[in-house]
This record gives C-alpha cells, structure tokens and sequence, in this order.
C-alpha cells in the first residue's frame, strides 16, 4: 500500500502531444510533452491515458475500403441507417451481442467488456473511412507504457488507459478503466466499520474507474488531450487488471 496519505487530489493535463501514429513511442511521446510544459513525473503519479492514443500507437486502425460487409452487417446496417462495413467491424471486434435495437448495438468485446459498439470509433481519427479498435490487450499496453516510462524517468508510476463507455443504469457517458497496470483497480472495504459503527457488506469501490472518470472532465472530445496525471490518491500498488472490473455474467442482473 501507498506509505502516504493525501488530503488534495491534482489534476494534471499534458498538452502538446502530436497525432499518433502507428509504431509511434509513446512514453518518450509523453516525456517530451511533460518536459516542454515544465511537468516531472514522479513516483506515485497515476498516469491516464486515452484509449485512442493507445490504439493508434499500436496500429488498431481499419479503413472501411478494406471492408467488406456480411449479409449480416448489411442487414444491420439498413436497420440502423448506418455503414454496412462499420457493422462488419463491430461484429468482428465483438465474442457476442448482448442487445440490438433499430439505433445501437450493444456488444461484449473478446476483451469481455459491455459496451457500444464494441469500442469501435470514428472520432479522432484522421481520415473519414478510417476507424479506431479496442487495444487487443489493454492491460498489457499499460504494463508496457508504465515499464517504458520507468526505463525514460527512473519513475515508478501506474498506468490507467481509458474508454468512453456508456452505463446500464445512468444516462451520459464516463471515463471508465479498460486497462491497468501498477495498482490494483478495487478497493474492497467489506467487513470494515463505518463511522457510526456498522459492518460494511457491499463496498467494493471501483478506483481505477473513479480515476478515469475524473480525468474525462479535463480529456474531453474536443481538448486534445489525451494524458492526464493524477497526483494525491492513495491506491494499492500492487500489480491489478482491468478484467477485475469487469461483473461475471452470472452475477450481471442486466444480461
């Protein structure tokens, strides 16, 4: 566990980060940006980074003139008034649909997240034919981006890489964790007191999730802004995975 305890929570964002592209660094990408803003890393900082960066970086780009659409995706897409061959992705990209109705899919990832989609965007992305995927393995990207970071500053940080997801039971949509590395996700207070002396039964808080959340707030569509630090929270350092996050279907009341 973090030897420290913080009363204030810094927010921190990193402008002046290029457009990605395939094969690019992105710790040195991100170091550089830090330094030209006057910005130092240090150990503890939690390190948020967009999904799309993540995925540029890594190559998970598709142009739809590549595409060729199923019967399926073609039936879908008149369905929905959208391209054959963006449906064609999604149903590539997806291990099941979970609902459909004539606007949206609702798809689980081979990742084994519930989202829209299946995480598969235009927005962001250079080129109108062009969309962007899920990393194929985030936790592994982050792992990388922490070690890379390490191995640049001497800095022992952990990595959150972020996704704009949709939720069951809330209108809007929220940063949420897709992957992790160098802290563990959860926060389980079960069998803890509260202040008034109860026994806490069902609080298990979603950390990486409320870190992601609140870095949405500077990263935004619009602000190209893609790494935000965070500074202040007190988390457990032990190495964790994003698949903690995610709810077993047998418990998942909306599937």
């Amino acid at each position: 566990m973090s030897s420290q305890k913080h009363s204030d929570i810094q927010l921190s964002a990193i402008r002046g980060i290029p457009e990605v592209r395939p094969g690019d660094d992105l710790g040195w990408l991100i170091t550089r940006a830090a330094e030209t803003q006057g910005f130092q890393l240090a150990d503890g900082d939690i390190v948020v980074v967009a999904q799309k960066i993540v995925s540029k970086a890594e190559g998970r780009l598709v142009n739809l003139g590549s595409v060729t659409p199923s019967d399926f995706a073609r039936e879908i897409g008149s369905r929905q008034d959208r391209d054959p061959r963006l449906i064609e992705v999604v149903l590539n990209e997806s291990a099941n649909i979970v609902r459909m109705d004539d606007h949206v899919m609702i798809t689980e990832t081979k990742h084994g997240f519930v989202c829209a989609n299946a995480g598969v965007d235009r927005s962001n992305v250079s080129g109108k034919d062009w969309v962007a995927l899920l990393p194929v393995a985030p936790d592994d990207s982050a792992l990388l981006l922490k070690n890379r970071l390490a191995e640049l500053l001497k800095v022992n940080v952990a990595i959150i890489v972020t996704d704009t997801f949709g939720r069951a039971w809330r209108e809007g949509l929220t940063n949420v964790a897709i992957g992790v590395a160098g802290m563990k996700p959860l926060k389980d207070f079960r069998g803890q007191h509260d202040d008034h002396g109860k026994e806490l039964s069902a609080t298990v808080l979603a950390v990486a999730d409320e870190i992601a959340a609140s870095t949405g707030l500077l990263m935004r569509k619009t602000a190209r802004i893609p790494v935000v630090i965070v500074r202040g929270v007190y988390f457990d350092h032990r190495e964790g995975s994003a698949k903690e996050l995610i709810r077993p279907k047998d418990r998942d009341l909306f599937r």
